[in-house]
């Protein structure tokens, strides 16, 4: 194994299944310690990513490390070293939290002499203390959750993967969860997350965005947001999607994106909004208010997303 800062490290990394290329020249580096986030919809190409990186596939093209370790050589000596946990994390229902902990931990070898006292540790860490009698398929979503990642961490792995964890939970439970991450990375745990959250992108200390299996963006939350061009205005009006529609074709709107009730509508320049409310009433949109904001992940996401799209179609047309 070769002396690493990085915990995890792509070089033009490529998957394809026969003909459809899932993942394709994507690049990044994760420092031992930090929580880095792949960001994205569902066939993006995180799942497939995350499942090279676990040395469950084997890359089509390019390279890619995990703790020093070459995933198409080495993937055993990663499979040792990392923890893994997805929406679908395997539990067994008629076992307490307890039997599931001891389960995991003679898969991982934990050995026997420290594994109730890890158990204990976890099951605390977890505050599971009062489901230990629990079998677990009685337990709630939120509690199986934290059973999972209890039991993808049993064997003190150094690099955590997270695809989807979250999905379905509450959001006090998805905060909570991310509790137990920021504990974990802060004594030293690398952790990659794939998510289509984008709230829950906050939490990352960096952030891939993937589109199409490429990663279009990666940067921390707030550097991404400055790479919004222009200023973000959200739009409160009686006819979102009428107005979006006339928006779409005037000079100066780089963007126009409903959200809700709502439409964030990205100007080239500043002092334009008087000019844009305007508009609107004389098409007989009420507009209800018109407030310059800071731009979320979202809004960061959906801008690159259509510049790619522009982008290719520009490119197809030539």
């Amino acid at each position: 194994m070769s002396a690493t800062v990085y915990a995890v490290e792509t070089q033009n990394l490529e998957h394809r299944f026969g003909d459809f290329t899932a993942v394709h020249q994507v690049n990044f580096t994760i420092p031992r310690g930090e929580i880095f986030g792949l960001l994205g919809p569902n066939g993006a190409g995180k799942t497939t990513t995350i499942r090279i990186l676990c040395g469950i596939l084997l890359p089509s093209g390019g390279k890619a490390s995990v703790l020093g370790y070459d995933v198409a050589r080495q993937p055993e000596e990663i499979k040792k070293r990392i923890g893994y946990m997805s929406q679908k994390f395997s539990l067994y229902g008629d076992l307490t939290p307890p039997e599931n902990l001891d389960f995991y931990a003679s898969v991982y070898a934990v050995p026997r002499s420290g594994r109730a006292g890890r158990i204990n540790e976890l099951i605390e860490m977890s505050g599971l203390g009062d489901q230990r009698k629990t079998l677990t398929r009685n337990l709630s979503g939120a509690w199986r959750q934290r059973l999972a990642l209890a039991c993808a961490i049993v064997h003190h792995p150094p690099m955590l993967f997270l695809d989807e964890a979250t999905a379905g939970v509450d959001p006090v439970s998805r905060r909570e969860f991310w509790d137990l991450i920021y504990q974990m990375a802060g004594e030293g745990t690398s952790v990659l997350a794939t998510t289509h959250y984008m709230d829950e992108a906050e939490y990352c200390n960096t952030i891939g965005m993937m589109y199409a299996g490429e990663l279009i963006a990666l940067a921390s939350p707030d550097e991404l947001r400055m790479q919004l061009p222009g200023t973000l205005v959200q739009v409160d009006c009686d006819r979102p999607a009428q107005a979006a529609g006339l928006l779409k074709s005037t000079p100066g709107v780089l963007e126009v994106a409903i959200h809700g009730a709502r439409l964030h509508v990205t100007l080239a320049e500043a002092g334009r909004e008087e000019e844009i409310g305007a508009s609107l009433s004389q098409a007989g949109v009420t507009v209800r208010s018109l407030d310059a904001i800071q731009p979320s992940l979202e809004d960061v996401f959906l801008y690159m997303v259509q510049q790619r799209q522009t982008s290719a179609a520009n490119s197809s047309g030539e």
